[in-house]
Order: structure tokens, then sequence, then C-alpha cells
């Protein structure tokens, strides 16, 4: 398949993926997660969020109990159960769930979890519509930023914000030559989805730059959010809620 020409990325263009359709072929939704999940396994997505909740998870005192983590939209769970192995094989307590909008993607995950023998959990849940449970400790969203316009990605890190009692963790994709060079490559190289081709590349024009995801941190009330770019042309964005304000003896909370 020849090299596609490189389209105008200064402006963000966000264009219907074939993954977001309704109606979409069981079949070939299952072949496009299959392809997702061996480009996140080069990507080590997992390993660039693990990092800082292995920090969270060791600044604590050793009789803590088990950090608690959601991973938002997980598709077939493949980052939520990544997370899980590298917890168990690192001594981290750590208790994993994971939801999707699409039913299909939360059997698959609850089925790779069977698989490899992982504690994890997933549930159905719109994310934009639903009141996620106040029990997680940690926030975790990758590649889903992209998929939203701008006024909707701001309220999802709002709710987000507020529903993470510790860390807030969102990857995704950053929208510049190079990272649209890698999606092509790593979508022929990995996966023979059609869907998968196709949307990568829709999810490079539509994905966000470093300053426009900062200016929409800033928006939704996440102040002194950690920014940094990471492999494979990606962001990671870290945030933890400023500490509670002890009180004063005798004042009215």
């Amino acid at each position: 398949m020849p090299i596609p020409s490189w389209p105008p990325l200064a402006h963000r263009q966000r264009l219907p993926e074939l993954m977001d359709q309704p109606g979409l072929d069981p079949e070939l939704h299952a072949e496009a997660l299959v392809g997702l999940r061996r480009i996140n396994a080069v990507s080590f997505s997992a390993a660039s969020l693990f990092a800082p909740i292995r920090a969270l998870a060791r600044s604590l005192p050793p009789d803590a109990a088990p950090l608690r983590l959601l991973d938002v939209a997980c598709g077939g769970g493949d980052n939520a159960l990544d997370l899980a192995a590298l917890a168990q094989r690192q001594g981290v307590a750590l208790a994993v769930e994971g939801c999707d909008i699409s039913p299909q993607a939360v059997a698959l995950s609850e089925a790779r979890a069977r698989e490899r023998g992982l504690e994890a959990s997933f549930f159905v849940a719109d994310v934009l519509a639903d009141s996620l449970p106040d029990r997680f400790d940690i926030i975790v969203s990758s590649l889903f930023l992209h998929h939203l316009d701008t006024a909707d990605a701001e309220t999802l890190l709002a709710r987000l914000a507020v529903s993470s009692r510790r860390l807030l963790l969102i990857s995704d994709l950053l929208r510049t030559p190079l990272g649209y060079g890698l999606a092509w490559a790593g979508t022929q190289l990995l996966s023979r989805s059609r869907i998968v081709h196709i949307d990568g590349l829709l999810s490079v024009r539509g994905a966000f730059q470093m300053d426009e995801v900062a200016t929409m941190a800033d928006r939704a009330g996440l102040q002194g959010v950690d920014l940094r770019r990471c492999w494979p042309e990606r962001y990671l964005l870290c945030w933890s809620p400023p500490p509670a304000v002890p009180t004063p003896a005798g004042s009215c909370a």
C-alpha cells in the first residue's frame, strides 16, 4: 500500500471513525480490537501509565489498602489487564476495573482477563452521561480523548478529576507529522483490519497538540498538571487533586 500524502495538521480535523459507528459488525469490531492490542503492546502504553501509579503506591504506608483503578473507555481491556499484570509482578497492591460504552468490548475484556488469569472486572458505562462510582483512587484513560470534540473533552477531564481521589492519567496521540507517519506504519505492520488502517490515520488528524491539551486541562480546572511527551508520539497527562486543607479547631467546615 502506498504511503498516503500527509494532510495539513495545523488544525484539528475530527472525522467519524469506523469504530465509533453504531451497528458495526461484531466480527470486524473484534478483529479491530485484536489489532489495537498489538499496537498497544508495541507502544508500551501500559508501562508509561504504570510508572506514576507505582510511584504513588510506594509513597503510601506498607499497610495501606490496595489502590483502586478505573480504566475509562477501556476498549478490549488491554491497558487495564497489562496494568494488573505489571502490578502483580512488581508487588503493587492494585485493584483494577474498566468500563466502556460497548457491551462487546466489555465482554471481550472479561474473556481476556479469564484467559490471562488476572483479577479485573469490567462494566458498561457512557462516561459522558453516566455517573461514575466514587470508589477509585486512580482513573486512567488512553486513546479516548481524540474521539471527542473539544467541549466534551473538557467536560470529561473535569468529570474524571472529580471522580479521581489521588491520580488522573490521560494518554493519547499527538497530532504531528511524525505521529501520522508512525500511525500509518504501525497500523499496516501490526493489523490486517481495514478499520484499524483507516481509523489510525483519522485518529491522528483528530488528536490534540500539546498546547491544546494544556489549555483544555486548564479550562477543566486541572491546575498543576504534569504534561509530557512519550513514545510513540503520544502525550501523558498526570494530575493529582490538591491535598485537603485541615479545618482549624473550632471553625465550621
